[in-house]
C-alpha cells in the first residue's frame, strides 16, 4: 500500500536480536503479587477487598470509578495478604494504593463471562462493555481505557483502525513475538474492534525490520479483504500514533486534537490480543508479555508475566545480571522512564524492562549548544528544540508554547542526536508538566470565582427578598388594608 513520508526521525542502534529470537516464555508464580490500583490514566479502582480474603483466579478485586478508570483483577488464585501502599514503577516511586496477594498454587479461577461465540453479530456497547469489564488498557504504554476510545464510533465516523506493529523503540521485542506467535489472536481483536468503531477499514502497520512478523500477520489477515498490512520503514518515532496515522493515511493531526477528529482510531497489537481473549473466552486482562534486555542482563528473554509480578521476579528468570546495570528503565530507552528499584510490580503498560550498561547509555556531562541545528532537522513534529529551550531555561513557558512545546511527542530524538548531550527532552518534558500545573490551578481559580460570585448573587438574592418581606403592606384611605 501507498505510505507517505514524515518528517525527522533517527535510526538508533536497535539490539532488538538480544531477545527477539527467543520465543515467549511463561513466568513461575511468584510468592507475591503486588497490583496497584491504578494501572491506567484516569481515576484509580475503588478497593472490594481486605486483608484474608480468599480470591479466585480473574475476580474483580477493584472496580473502575467514572467512565475513566479500569478493574483490577486476582491474576492467580490465594489469598490477601495486605492492602497497603508501596513504591509505584514511576520515577517518582511514590507510595500508591497496593493490594498484595500471596497465590495458593492451585490457578483455580473464578466464573467468568460467558464467551461471546460471534462477536459480529452483538451490539457495539456488548462488546465496549466487555472490553471495560475486563480491565483492558492501551498496552503500548498509554494505559488509557480501551473501552473509551472504542466508544470514539459513537462520537466520531471512524474509517480507519489502524493496529500499530511497530514497535520502533530499541530493545523492545515483545509486540514482535505476539505477532509471530498469535497473529490470529491480534487479527481477530482487530476485527472486533472494528466492529464497534464502525470502522470499515483496518490496517496493520509494521516496521520492515521485523519480516517473520509481517509474514504471520499477512497470513492471519488474507482471509479478511478489508485488512491491509502495511510495511513501514524502519525509523523512529514511526510507532507513535500521530506519526503511524500519518505515514499510513497521510493525514496530519492538528495540535491538541484526536486521531480520531480524523477519522482514525490507533490500538496497540497486544491491546487486540487482550481484546480478543475477553470476547472469545471472557478472560480478563491479568498479564502482558515484557522484553527483558540490555546488556546487563545474562539471558535476554520475553516473558508472558502476571500483573503483579515484581521487576525482580523477571530479572531473576533471565539469569540475573552479567554485570552492573547503569540504568534501569521501563519501557523503551527513548521514551521509558527510570525504575526507583526491583521490588515495583509489573503493571498493563510495561512493555519492558532494561538494563542498560555505561557503555550503552553513553551518558556524559553535556556541553553548551553550538547551534548546529541536528534538534531542528530531526524533529518529527516540525518543531525548533533549540528555540524551544531556550525559551524554557528563562522560564518563558508561555514563549515555548507559541512555539509549540505542546506539539512535542517527547519521542527524544533531539536529546539523542545532540553532540553536547543536552537533555532536551527533560526541558520539554518539565515545562509541559509546568504548563499543565498551570492550567489546572487557573482552572481551579476560575471555578472558585465562579463559586463565590454566584453565592454572592444568591446572599444577594435572599437579603433582597428578606427585605421585601419587612415593608409594610400599602392600606387604603380607611385604614384597612389592600
Amino acid at each position: 500500500m501507498k505510505l507517505f513520508p514524515i518528517r525527522g526521525g533517527i535510526h538508533p542502534e536497535y539490539h532488538k536480536e538480544l531477545s527477539g529470537e527467543r520465543a515467549i516464555e511463561p513466568l513461575p508464580l511468584p510468592q507475591r503479587l503486588y497490583i496497584p490500583v491504578q494501572q491506567h490514566i484516569g481515576a484509580p479502582a475503588e478497593i472490594l477487598v481486605a486483608e484474608g480474603d480468599l480470591l479466585k483466579k480473574g475476580q474483580v478485586i477493584a472496580r473502575r470509578q467514572g467512565a475513566v478508570s479500569a478493574h483490577q483483577h486476582a491474576p492467580t488464585s490465594g489469598i490477601v495478604l495486605a492492602v497497603t501502599e508501596i513504591p509505584a514503577p514511576h520515577p517518582s516511586g511514590l507510595p500508591q494504593s497496593t493490594i498484595v496477594i500471596e497465590p495458593d498454587g492451585r490457578d483455580d479461577w473464578t466464573a467468568l463471562p460467558d464467551p461471546i461465540p460471534d462477536p459480529f453479530a452483538v451490539a457495539p456497547g456488548t462488546i465496549a462493555e466487555r472490553v471495560a469489564e475486563s480491565g483492558i488498557v492501551g498496552m503500548g504504554g498509554a494505559t488509557f481505557p480501551s473501552a473509551v476510545k472504542l466508544n470514539l464510533g459513537i462520537q466520531h465516523r471512524i474509517e480507519t483502525l489502524l493496529i500499530n506493529g511497530a514497535e520502533c523503540e530499541p530493545y523492545l521485542t515483545c509486540d514482535d513475538r505476539l505477532m509471530r506467535e498469535h497473529a490470529d489472536a491480534i487479527i481477530d481483536g482487530a476485527r472486533i474492534m472494528a466492529h464497534v468503531l464502525g470502522a470499515p477499514r483496518i490496517v496493520v502497520g509494521i516496521e520492515e525490520n521485523k519480516p517473520q512478523a509481517l509474514a504471520a500477520i499477512t497470513v492471519a489477515a488474507s482471509a479478511f479483504p478489508n485488512i491491509e498490512i502495511a510495511t513501514l520503514p524502519v525509523k523512529y518515532p514511526m510507532g507513535s500514533e500521530r506519526h503511524l496515522t500519518l505515514a499510513v493515511t497521510g493525514l496530519e493531526t492538528p495540535a491538541r486534537k484526536l486521531t480520531a477528529d480524523l477519522g482514525v482510531v490507533v490500538h496497540n497489537v497486544a491491546t487486540a490480543r487482550a481484546v480478543h481473549q475477553a470476547v472469545r473466552f471472557g478472560r480478563p486482562l491479568i498479564a502482558r508479555v515484557v522484553t527483558v534486555s540490555g546488556g546487563a542482563i545474562r539471558t535476554p528473554r520475553n516473558i508472558e508475566t502476571p500483573i503483579g509480578a515484581r521487576v525482580a521476579d523477571l530479572i531473576d528468570f533471565c539469569g540475573g545480571f552479567a554485570q552492573r546495570p547503569e540504568r534501569l528503565i521501563q519501557g523503551g530507552p527513548m521514551m521509558g522512564t527510570p525504575l526507583p528499584n526491583l521490588d515495583v510490580p509489573v503493571v498493563k503498560g510495561m512493555s519492558g524492562i532494561l538494563a542498560l550498561t555505561a557503555a550503552e547509555i553513553n551518558d556524559r556531562p553535556s556541553d553548551p549548544c553550538i547551534r548546529c541545528g541536528a534538534c531542528v532537522n530531526i524533529c518529527a513534529c516540525g518543531l525548533t528544540p533549540v528555540e524551544l529551550a531556550a525559551h524554557i531555561r528563562h522560564d518563558d513557558l508561555d514563549g515555548a508554547a507559541k512555539l509549540g512545546l505542546l506539539d512535542c511527542v517527547s519521542c527524544g530524538s533531539c536529546s539523542w542526536v545532540c553532540p553536547s548531550h543536552i537533555p532536551l527532552v527533560h526541558y520539554f518534558n518539565y515545562a509541559k508538566g509546568a504548563l499543565i500545573a498551570q492550567d489546572r490551578q487557573q482552572r481551579k481559580t476560575e471555578r472558585t470565582k465562579t463559586l463565590v460570585e454566584a453565592h454572592a448573587a444568591r446572599q444577594e438574592r435572599i437579603a433582597a427578598a428578606r427585605a421585601a418581606n419587612r415593608k409594610p403592606k400599602a392600606t387604603t384611605d380607611h385604614g384597612v388594608q389592600a
